[in-house]
């Protein structure tokens, strides 16, 4: 296994920019709504606030508590972009390097918007 400091870097950048898509962000909503049961609530303000809660069917509970969990779909993304890279590096370098850039990206802009505020 053969991996530099600048694959480590753009392989960690990748999972990061990767498993946020997958479990945080609306255009992937889709993916996760199989898994989920959406329920509303009202707060003692008056605002609604909406809930999701794992399906109750084996399965669809096991990919839900895995997609509610950061880490745990972390380490699947990982695993995945180090398999990807290591046996099928030139299928895999050009999604790792987009999904790394857009990481580096929205770090950067993380730190632009808090430190215009």
């Amino acid at each position: 296994m053969d991996i530099n400091l600048m694959d480590f870097i753009l392989l960690a950048l990748a999972c990061f920019r990767l498993t946020r898509l997958i479990v945080f962000d609306k255009i992937t909503e889709f993916l996760r709504a199989p898994f989920f049961e959406e329920v509303e609530e009202e707060n003692e303000e008056g605002i609604i606030e909406v809930y999701f809660y794992p399906k109750s069917t084996p399965v669809k509970k096991f990919i839900g508590e895995l997609l509610s969990c950061y880490w745990c779909t972390g380490i699947w993304v990982s695993a995945g972009l180090v398999v990807g890279f290591l046996y099928f590096s030139h299928l895999f370098m050009p999604i790792i390097l987009i999904a790394a850039i857009a990481g580096l990206a929205s770090i950067l802009e993380t730190l632009v918007q808090v430190w215009i505020e």
